[in-house]
C-alpha cells in the first residue's frame, strides 16, 4: 500500500510499504476512504520530529471501510463504514469505565509516561503506524471504530469525528458555560472553528473567535461568530471587554496550542532544537522545552474574574512559565488534555446524521487532494497558503 510516511527536518513522502495484517484478536484491518491533516500534526513536523523515526506512518483522522476483523472485534463486520478515533482505547479498565479513554490503562504508553496510544504520533504515543495511508490497522477494535451511516453522504460529514469534533465539543464542555455566557475562542483552525460553532449551539449568547487569518476570520463570520482581527487589533483584552460589558468573556478556549504566533524567543528556542541530532533534541525538549505562550496568556487576560480557561491546542513543553499570579488573583478554572473521543460520540452524531447540518461539518474543509499530493499540502497547510484551513486526503487515489 501508499502511506505517508516521515523523512525528517519537516520532510514527508508517499512511500510503498507493507500492507497491514491483524496481530492481535481485537484488531481490524480498515480501507481509509478520507483521512485528514490535523494542526497536531503540523506539530511533528516542525517541532516533534525527534520522537519520530524515518518511515513512521503519519496521520491520527481517518475514516473507511472495515475490510477483516479478528475474533474478538465485537459487533464490529466486515463492510461496516467507520470513524476512528485517534486515541486507542480498550472500553473496559477503570480509567475507561470514567470516560477517561484519553487516559486508557490498556494502552497507556508507560514506558513514556504518557497516555493512551495515538495512532501516527511518535514513540511518545506509542508509534503506533497513522491513517494518513491506504490502510490502517485497528488496535482495540471492539471499541473505537465508530460505525456511521453508509448513506451516500459525503465522507467530511462524518470524518471529523475522528479528532476536530469530540476535541472541540469537549473544549466546550470543559469551558463550563452557562446558557447565554460568553465564550472567546483563541485560533480559528479547525477545532477553533468547531468549538465557536459548538458554543453557539449550545446556547452562548455571545462567542467571540481571535485570529489573523483573513479565510480564517471569514469562515467564523459565515456562521454568526463575532471575530477580532489580530492584525488590526493593538489591545485584544480592550476589544473583548468591548463587546462583554467590560468584563471579559465567562470562559476562554485556547485551540492554538504551542505554536502561538509571537513569542519570538520560544519559537527561536524550537526552532534551534529542531536543528540538533534526534538523540540530544528528544531529552531537550522533553526536559527543557518552552512552549509559544501567547495564546495562552491572552486566553488568561480575556477572561473575567471567576472564568474558566480550556486548553484543547497542544502543549509540549516541560518548563513553560504561565502567570500564577494573575490566574490565582483571578479565580480562574483551568481545564484541559486530549480529547476523550468516545465519550463524546453519543451527543455529536445525532448531530451529523439529522436533518441538515447544524455545526457546519459540510464547510470545513477547503482542500480535498490525492495522498500523492500530501507533502505539498503539508507544506500549504504550514504557510497558511491558498486559504488552507482544514485539508483532507483521498488514500484511493495514490499511485
Amino acid at each position: 500500500m501508499h502511506a505517508l510516511t516521515w523523512q525528517g527536518r519537516e520532510k514527508v513522502s508517499v512511500e510503498q510499504v507493507p500492507d497491514p495484517t491483524i496481530q492481535e484478536a481485537t484488531d481490524a484491518i480498515v480501507r481509509v476512504t478520507s483521512t485528514a491533516i490535523c494542526g497536531s500534526d503540523l506539530h511533528l513536523y516542525s517541532v516533534l520530529g525527534a520522537f519520530l523515526d524515518a518511515g513512521d506512518i503519519l496521520g491520527h483522522e481517518a475514516m473507511g471501510v472495515v475490510e477483516e476483523v479478528g475474533p474478538d472485534a465485537g459487533s464490529l463486520r466486515v463492510g461496516d463504514r467507520v470513524v476512528i478515533p485517534f486515541g486507542i482505547a480498550c472500553g473496559t479498565c477503570w480509567m475507561c469505565g470514567r470516560g477517561l479513554y484519553s487516559q486508557c490503562e490498556t494502552t497507556q504508553v508507560r514506558p513514556q509516561g504518557k497516555g493512551a496510544a495515538l495512532f501516527g504520533y511518535t514513540k511518545l504515543y506509542g508509534q503506533v503506524p497513522g491513517g494518513q495511508a491506504q490502510y490502517l490497522r485497528v488496535p482495540q477494535a471492539q471499541f473505537g471504530p465508530v460505525v456511521v451511516p453508509d448513506d451516500g453522504s459525503p465522507d467530511e460529514r462524518y470524518l471529523f469525528l475522528s479528532d476536530v469534533l469530540p476535541t472541540a465539543w469537549q473544549a466546550v464542555e470543559y469551558a463550563d458555560v452557562a446558557a447565554g455566557g460568553t465564550v472567546a475562542v483563541l485560533g480559528l483552525g479547525p477545532i477553533g472553528q468547531m468549538s465557536a460553532r459548538i458554543a453557539a449551539h449550545r446556547g452562548a449568547s455571545r462567542v467571540i473567535g481571535i485570529d489573523l487569518v483573513p479565510e480564517r476570520l471569514a469562515m467564523a463570520r459565515r456562521h454568526g461568530i463575532d471575530v477580532i482581527d489580530l492584525a488590526g487589533t493593538d489591545d485584544v483584552v480592550a476589544a473583548v471587554q468591548d463587546l462583554t460589558d467590560g468584563r471579559g468573556v465567562d470562559a476562554a478556549i485556547d485551540a492554538v496550542g504551542m505554536e502561538a504566533h509571537g513569542s519570538r524567543v520560544a519559537a527561536l528556542g524550537q526552532k534551534a532544537a529542531g536543528l540538533l541530532p534526534d538523540a540530544l533534541a528528544a531529552p531537550l525538549v522533553e526536559k527543557a522545552g518552552i512552549d509559544r505562550l501567547d495564546a495562552l496568556r491572552s486566553a488568561i487576560d480575556v477572561t473575567r474574574r471567576g472564568g474558566t480557561v480550556s486548553i484543547s491546542g497542544v502543549y509540549g513543553g516541560a518548563v513553560d512559565p504561565l502567570p500564577m499570579m494573575t490566574m490565582f488573583d483571578k479565580g480562574l478554572t483551568l481545564r484541559m488534555g486530549q480529547a476523550n473521543v468516545r465519550r463524546w460520540v453519543d451527543d455529536l452524531l445525532p448531530l451529523l446524521t439529522g436533518e441538515g447540518d447544524p455545526l457546519g461539518v459540510l464547510d470545513l474543509r477547503t482542500h480535498r487532494v490525492p495522498l500523492q499530493d500530501a507533502p505539498a499540502a503539508y507544506e500549504m497547510f504550514q504557510k497558511k497558503q491558498d486559504g488552507c484551513i482544514k485539508v483532507v486526503l483521498d488514500p484511493q487515489v495514490a499511485t
